[in-house]
């Protein structure tokens, strides 16, 4: 594939948070974007209002026939009508990750990893490298918030990417330099066993040309094989990089920043939870390989203002704390429920949860359990099924009957807004994968107005 030949592409789910990275990378090299996504976003109407055509029913007159590249999401059915068409058709139809295979292949690449923290390390690398000057080509898996983007291009040949193993697309991948923050078990619908997704994710490892920075202590990081090998931790000073210091203030923290027993930097990070302090230690490390100036870092660090859906405070007064969260996996709502809990310890915290999948609910029906009983109130909508198929019995009611607490129910979207109405909160958290993010702005309406 030569991208500089293609002038103009198709993106079959081009709503996707990493697909519409791609798109504006095509747009940026000033070709021809157009594509289709099953419904209407808030990121759709962006890409409309930047220049590229959607459509969002599955409709062979509305596609662009005169095109030199599809680019299609491993998340959209295989029989999805225009997807078949330009295959049978003979088009060059490649998935996502083909392409960013090429970028990585072309670009000096920093490849960020892991069950949980790929998005807010890779958004926190990009915000450094772009406000130190320093320069990256950014493909994120979310949305900035000092940008309001998830892709940006600079002349530096350096690229920063959010390595997916959803699909094993990470595997097309060959970083200069990678991070591995996790490998729980995940995406078991693909990869069958934990056995075989940690195999991927050593496989990855093997593919990445100078170092790797995984975090300390992580299962299996002795089979990784690459030229270096480097480790990341909150605090453990076994580890190469590692913070001491840290404080708390007002959901923000200040910590010092530690190489090999080394005080490389003071940071100030002026975002909520103590799993972000970790994902920051990651994003030094990488900067610190990269010999980015830590004073300009500092600065870079002080201004970071998140990811859009990552512990994001929507609404934070005297009277509530609102925080959204794109958790979906136990893990992560178990660290966002401790940091809420930790951040607000004398604070009752309410919770809304979108359970994502109907497998990641099988697989993993007893850890969302146990992570939802952290909080003291808890609301669970329907699973939101994203690509699958109902599974008989399979509804959230399995995680309901498991959860400890007394304070739980089960509503509709209708439902959550009446009780938003009738409630008061003192920290309210929604979190989920799949679309309870349209709830946010009517909730944060509704609180601001009480």
């Amino acid at each position: 594939m030569n991208l500089n030949n293609i002038k103009s592409v198709y993106f079959v789910g081009i709503g996707g948070i990493g697909m519409s990275a791609l798109a504006r990378f095509f747009k940026e090299r000033n070709c021809k974007v157009s594509g289709y996504d099953k419904t209407n976003t808030p990121l759709t109407e962006k890409l409309m209002q930047e220049g590229i055509d959607i459509h969002f029913t599955e409709d062979l007159n509305l596609i662009n026939k005169e095109v030199d590249l599809v680019v299609y999401t491993p998340a959209i059915p295989k029989q999805q009508i225009e997807l078949v068409w330009y295959q049978e058709n003979n088009y060059q139809v490649v998935k996502r990750s083909d392409v960013l295979q090429y970028i990585s292949d072309e670009m000096q690449a920093v490849c960020v990893a892991g069950t949980h923290g790929k998005t807010t390390i890779s958004t926190l690398i990009s915000h450094i490298l772009r406000h130190t000057e320093y320069g990256c080509n950014a493909f994120l898996g979310g949305i900035s918030s000092n940008y309001g983007v998830n892709y940006w291009s600079s002349s530096n040949s350096c690229a920063v990417i959010e390595a997916d193993e959803y699909d094993r697309s990470f595997l097309k991948l060959h970083p200069h330099i990678a991070v591995v923050t996790a490998m729980d078990a995940d995406h078991l619908d693909i990869y069958g066993t934990v056995e075989e997704m940690e195999r991927c994710y050593i496989e990855f490892v093997s593919q990445v040309k100078d170092t790797v920075i995984y975090k300390h202590g992580l299962k299996n990081s002795s089979l990784f094989k690459a030229p270096k090998k480097v480790s990341y931790s909150l605090q453990n000073d076994a580890a190469t990089f590692y913070a001491t210091d840290i404080k708390m203030q007002n959901g923000s923290y200040t910590f010092t920043f530690n190489k090999e027993g080394n005080a490389l930097a003071t940071i100030s990070l002026n975002i909520g939870g103590m799993h972000n302090v970790e994902n920051c230690i990651a994003a030094l490390a990488v900067c610190d390989l990269m010999k980015v100036d830590m004073k300009k870092v500092e600065l870079a660090i002080a201004d970071f203002k998140g990811v859009k859906r990552r512990f994001e405070y929507i609404l934070k007064n005297e009277k509530c704390v609102y925080i959204d969260d794109y958790a979906h996996h136990p893990e992560e709502l178990k660290m966002l429920l401790s940091s809420a809990k930790a951040l607000f310890p004398n604070k009752k915290v309410s919770v809304v949860f979108q359970p994502h999948l109907f497998t990641r609910t099988r697989d993993f029906v007893d850890g969302f359990a146990e992570s939802l009983d952290l909080a003291d109130e808890v609301i669970l909508l329907d699973i939101y099924p994203a690509r699958e198929l109902p599974i008989e019995g399979v509804t959230s009611e399995i995680i309901l009957n498991k959860m400890g607490i007394n304070n739980k129910h089960i509503l509709s979207k209708e439902g959550v807004m009446k009780w938003i109405e009738a409630s008061n909160f003192e920290v309210l958290v929604t979190a989920g994968a799949g679309d309870i993010d349209t709830l946010i702005h009517p909730i944060k309406n509704i609180l601001e107005n009480k």
